[in-house]
């Protein structure tokens, strides 16, 4: 049986998206460190030129904004199937639908949004005068920074690269993106898409592997914007702090799903699953652990596997994502061994598939303890213990134990609960009777807390991450203030005082 959403895993159906993958991939040469270097100079010569160009046009105005987040648009819709091909590729098997859903709607949509709100982002606010420095005015002007840096994964190749760069060019900015290596092939695609959108100085790609990311970083970009892993993201903010750039960091961690007592598990599984399996677990605000009451477990169990097959009644039939290279897939099995040889029972939802490389479906992980590898790190694939709890307060105890995660997932029809779960945990973002939604809201910011990021974008939220709100101050010709001017000891310094220091 073959899904309408069958993926592509063959060089013939590869080479119908314009991506090869007998065609030879520049990154991969033999002379790779010829290619970096390549890359490291262009980097350094684009941004020169993009630096150059700002300052020859420090304040776009709203149409020439709007005119290339419209052509961004266009370029992308015009490549928007060949580009979920070649995600395919690169993932070795993951659905065009689940790409045009969760990569390439949302990006068409977060573009839309800033074209609508453009204009009231872009006007100056009006903030209020002291009585002392009256008669003046106040205002803010958001500014555009410069250049932009952007650092995507390889996840969400398209949300997570093109999202970001809508929000800085709504602000007014130029920006260099620089994609995940273990994506070639839709970078390529990616690459088309920027260049028939843009001119150089105004949006460019820089590829290559770590060592060319690294130098990246040491730019002395006007903002830097990192989503990835909280290891790199810490070498990420180290090497932008040499040249005192800002930052913003989105990062990930172990967002628990807290199943509260009053809700039924089909409820929350059919709720939670999506979220879980979607693009086999590797997204970043994926649920990484369950805290179930302890009694309805085994009920969870079976209501997981019942639901998983009926989202994927075959798992070779396209509609489920493989793990993106044999590193990651190795990873995952290496963590899956040391919590079964510490005591955990593994339980999958379905048997590995054949025909697509690296194919794992959901594993099911009960009893976890905190000494096992997959309870200390972020997961990121589709492994997922069930943590036992007693009560509410046990569960958001838990919580509190572990570093603040990107996303915080309660189901739970009771309002007490839901208030004394959301006043007693930190999360960058919550979903309450839902998993993931929350990063698709085009009015909502998005972003971590502590060890899952800093700084946020999305919604007004990404305008402001990437502009400067220049406070301006203005007086007219009538100068109040020189009244209070020395010498001191004046009538109107001891009403001065009277008024504002009493």
């Amino acid at each position: 049986m073959q899904s309408n959403s069958q993926t592509v895993s063959n060089e013939a159906e590869n080479m119908k998206a314009g991506v090869s993958i007998s065609e030879p991939v520049e990154a991969n040469l033999t002379d790779s460190e010829k290619y970096s270097k390549r890359q490291i100079q262009k980097a350094k010569d684009i941004f020169e030129l993009q630096s150059k160009a700002f300052n020859r046009q420090p304040y776009p105005q709203e149409d020439l904004r709007k005119q290339q987040l419209i052509a961004l648009k266009k370029a992308l819709l015009k490549h928007k199937d060949k580009l979920a091909k070649a995600i395919s590729a690169d993932f070795g098997c993951r659905s065009v639908d689940e790409s045009l859903l969760a990569d390439i709607m949302p990006t068409v949509m977060n573009i839309d949004h800033c074209i609508k709100h453009l204009r009231h982002w872009m006007k100056p606010e009006k903030r209020s005068i002291s009585l002392l420095f009256q008669p003046a005015k106040a205002r803010l002007m958001y500014q555009p920074l410069g250049v932009v840096g952007i650092m995507a994964p390889w996840n969400y190749p398209v949300y997570l690269s093109l999202g970001p760069l809508a929000a800085a060019i709504a602000a007014g900015n130029r920006a260099m993106i620089k994609p995940s290596e273990y994506c070639p092939y839709s970078n390529r695609i990616l690459n088309e898409i920027i260049q028939d959108a843009f001119s150089k100085d105004e949006v460019s790609m820089i590829e290559g592997d770590a060592e060319v990311a690294n130098h990246f970083t040491q730019l002395p970009f006007d903002h830097l914007l990192f989503t990835g892993s909280t290891p790199v993201g810490k070498k990420v903010m180290a090497a932008a702090a040499r040249n005192l750039t800002p930052v913003t960091l989105e990062l990930g961690g172990k967002s628990p799903a807290l199943i509260a007592p009053d809700v039924k598990m089909n409820f929350a599984v059919e709720r939670m699953l999506y979220g879980k399996c979607l693009n086999a677990g590797q997204t970043c605000v994926a649920p990484d652990y369950v805290l179930c009451p302890e009694e309805n477990i085994q009920e969870l169990v079976s209501e997981l596997k019942s639901a998983f097959n009926q989202l994927y009644p075959q798992i070779d039939n396209g509609d489920y994502s493989s793990i993106i290279n044999d590193a990651q897939y190795q990873r995952l099995q290496e963590w899956l061994d040391d919590a079964k040889q510490k005591g955990a029972e593994i339980i999958s939802m379905a048997e590995a598939g054949n025909t697509h490389p690296r194919s794992m479906p959901l594993q099911i992980v009960l009893n976890a303890n905190s000494s096992m590898t997959l309870m200390q790190q972020e997961i990121f694939g589709p492994i997922l213990p069930i943590i036992g709890y007693r009560d509410i307060s046990q569960a958001i105890n838990i919580i509190q134990s572990q570093p603040r995660p990107l996303a915080l997932y309660l189901f739970t029809f009771d309002q007490k609960t839901e208030q004394q779960v959301l006043y007693s945990t930190h999360a960058g973002g919550v979903c309450v009777n839902d998993t993931v939604s929350h990063v698709a809201q085009d009015d909502l910011p998005f972003g971590g807390v502590g060890p899952s990021g800093m700084g946020s974008y999305h919604a007004r939220e990404g305008f402001l991450t990437f502009s400067k709100a220049k406070a301006i101050f203005k007086r007219g010709r009538i100068n109040s203030a020189k009244n209070a001017f020395p010498p001191y000891g004046k009538l109107i310094h001891k009403l001065i005082y009277r008024w504002f220091l009493s």
